[in-house]
């Protein structure tokens, strides 16, 4: 089961009935297993590469709106398998990172991104603070909501939570390769990262990157940041590479052996 639900705001120089999200288009967000009975709750702050039909295609062609600039390749697919597998909520976010970056402090420069290597998104150049607004509005705002809420039910319920964030990298940003298979994020608190970093590194078949290919800090990141740190609960945000996961048999293999490790990390992690 899952569920949806977005502010729908008018577009600025506009009736009212305009709007960035047209009624038959998906919501901000959609949540799976909402009432999962795992510690884990799992999030994927780009897992779509979907824009709305409001704004047109942002001067972008087919291919590039179908590459890793518009999503994390792999990440939707990971995140949903390793839901169901360990029978987490999962929060997912259902627009492109291109619309809004739901993973970027809202004061970021790439907050709504000009630029993504090598290319220019010119249907983001010169935006007026209003248009800023109506795209935090529809879908910034409710996906974050949707993440507060659900943490703040089960601290009301007094249910042990750990947050897991869900991202995939390429295998080369701006010509420059990238050996890891997977990475493991984390920063002040290294209580779940550091156990799952640990039992990645037994597999000595992979290489695993500690705060590579990226890190935490509160100029990139808003998700482990807020809802992570600010509240004291576990996390970790994971990164896979994503030539490893850009087919079914891929995300399958992953979701199976990060299942396995965090149930494992889990035992580990005092609260």
């Amino acid at each position: 089961m899952s569920t949806q639900n977005a502010a729908r705001q008018a577009l600025p120089g506009t009736s009212d009935a305009t709007q960035l999200l047209a009624a038959d288009e998906p919501a901000a967000f959609t949540i799976e297993r909402a009432a999962g009975t795992a510690d884990f709750v799992l999030v994927c702050d780009h897992a779509s590469r979907e824009l709305p039909r409001s704004l047109g295609t942002l001067g972008l062609s087919h291919a590039e709106l179908h590459s890793h600039i518009a999503w994390d390749l792999g990440a939707a697919g990971v995140a949903r398998l390793l839901s169901e597998r360990l029978d987490a909520t999962l929060i997912l976010q259902n627009y492109s990172r291109l619309v809004i970056d739901c993973n970027r402090p809202l004061d970021a420069a790439d907050s709504v991104a000009i630029r993504s290597e090598w290319v220019d998104i010119t249907g983001n150049e010169k935006l007026s603070e209003a248009q800023v607004a109506v795209r935090r509005d529809a879908i910034f705002t409710p996906y974050h909501d949707a993440v507060r809420t659900t943490l703040d039910t089960r601290q009301r319920a007094k249910r042990r939570t750990l947050l897991v964030s869900i991202h995939s990298f390429t295998p080369k940003f701006l010509n420059v390769s990238r050996s890891w298979s997977i990475g493991v994020m984390y920063r002040h608190d290294a209580r779940l990262g550091g156990e799952l970093l640990t039992l990645l590194k037994r597999d000595k078949r992979m290489e695993v990157g500690d705060n590579q290919p990226y890190g935490i800090d509160d100029a990139s990141d808003y998700t482990l940041p807020v809802h992570g740190e600010a509240r004291g609960i576990a996390h970790v945000g994971i990164e896979i590479r994503q030539d490893l996961i850009g087919d079914d048999a891929g995300q399958k293999t992953w979701a199976g052996r990060l299942a396995s490790l965090l149930k494992q990390a889990a035992d580990a992690v005092t609260q």
